[in-house]
């Protein structure tokens, strides 16, 4: 089976406000955290000028989408009220589309009132890392908003999600529980969906690991992959170092989730993985001049 969908091209396009996004090409999804405790850039991107200069350099190293978020979900965050999620991230969404009208921006948050306002605000694209299990009005949200939506699974809370995750299969778990989730979207109208595995939330070390392995089997679901591995534990762990030294463990494993079908990066550092995709394009052979000038 794993074989046989890893043969699969995957080439499908997602609608961003009218603007196709084609993903026979990876792209990147570069990160911005208008927060003061994610766990590798808290409190860097809070005022005006952090976000702009955070965007221009996301952009001039190869980002087509800035994802945004303004609560962290790393594992034992605290929820943080509603009012101070939309005080923090509204002005930095605004902020965002004056200056790049053009870009697509995707909000990382799992209530469905908060997606609203984002994209009421200007917003592209939702990213709900708790795949409409935290709030049960997320996916009629995305349905009446009519904006793509990525599909995270989760086992969990980020507050209990690491406590001690269990999984006969993982990747037959979490694979089905996205294709029944993707069904129901599909079942209330919402046209474009991508998927995430996950990775770090409700896994182990080996769970992630088990996951990225089997990567290629998601590709059954028709619909793009995103991948979130960047300078998350599982490097931590296995190369017993730091978030802020493992840009060389997240390169490496970009690289592998890409030969197993990813459609999108999802990282602090967009240079290495554009470099990440250029190379694997031309090992792939499928523009022998890419990247040649």
């Amino acid at each position: 089976m794993g074989e046989q969908i890893t043969a699969i091209q995957m080439k499908h396009t997602i609608n961003c406000r009218g603007k196709l996004i084609d993903f026979s090409t990876p792209q990147v999804m570069g990160i911005i955290n208008v927060t003061p405790d994610s766990f590798f850039d808290g409190g860097k991107y809070n005022s005006e000028s952090g976000i702009l200069q955070r965007a221009e350099s996301l952009l001039n190293e190869g980002a087509s989408i800035l994802d945004v978020g303004a609560m962290s979900t790393r594992p034992k965050s605290e929820l943080i009220a509603e009012s101070e999620e939309l005080e923090r991230l509204i002005p930095a969404v605004k902020l965002l589309r004056k200056h790049h009208p053009e870009v697509v921006i995707s909000v990382d948050t799992f209530r469905a009132s908060i997606a609203k306002a984002a994209v009421e605000a200007g917003v592209d694209m939702i990213n709900d890392i708790s795949g409409g299990t935290l709030d049960s009005s997320m996916f009629s949200t995305i349905a009446q908003l009519q904006v793509p939506y990525i599909l995270m699974h989760i086992q969990g809370t980020p507050q209990t999600m690491q406590d001690n995750p269990q999984y006969k299969n993982v990747t037959r778990e979490v694979l089905s529980d996205l294709s029944k989730k993707a069904h129901e979207l599909k079942l209330l109208g919402v046209h474009d969906v991508i998927i995430d595995p996950g990775f770090g939330f409700g896994k182990s070390v080996e769970h992630n690991f088990e996951l990225l392995r089997n990567l290629s089997q998601f590709q059954v679901l028709g619909l793009p992959i995103l991948v979130g591995l960047s300078r998350k534990n599982m490097i931590n762990r296995t190369l017993q170092t730091k978030p802020e030294n493992a840009l060389n463990g997240t390169t490496a494993l970009n690289m592998v989730a890409l030969q197993h079908g990813a459609a999108i990066l999802r990282v602090h550092d967009a240079k290495e993985a554009m470099d990440c995709i250029k190379l694997h394009r031309a090992l792939s052979n499928s523009n022998p001049n890419f990247g040649v000038s």
